[in-house]
């Protein structure tokens, strides 16, 4: 009696498609978070209201307008 185990191809290989797909749209959802850190906004505000008002498209709009905000300079008398 011989037993052979093959991998569903098909939906394997669907699963990779979908895992791709999700990890490109989380990697897009957390972008205006990403920018502010990179831009050293403070991005802890930027970061919070893109986690829970992105989904609103508004909320995301607004986290990337503040990620994209100009810094203000700061001078440090010596």
């Amino acid at each position: 009696m011989s037993y052979s185990v093959e991998p569903e191809s098909r939906s394997w290989t669907t699963t990779k498609v979908v895992s791709v797909i999700v990890a490109i749209l989380t990697a897009g959802y957390m972008l205006p978070w990403c920018i502010a850190a990179v831009r050293d906004v403070p991005h802890w505000l930027v970061f919070w209201i893109n986690l829970l008002l992105g989904w609103t498209i508004i909320g995301w709009i607004v986290a990337l307008i503040m990620a994209l905000r100009s810094q203000r300079v700061r001078v440090v008398p010596n």
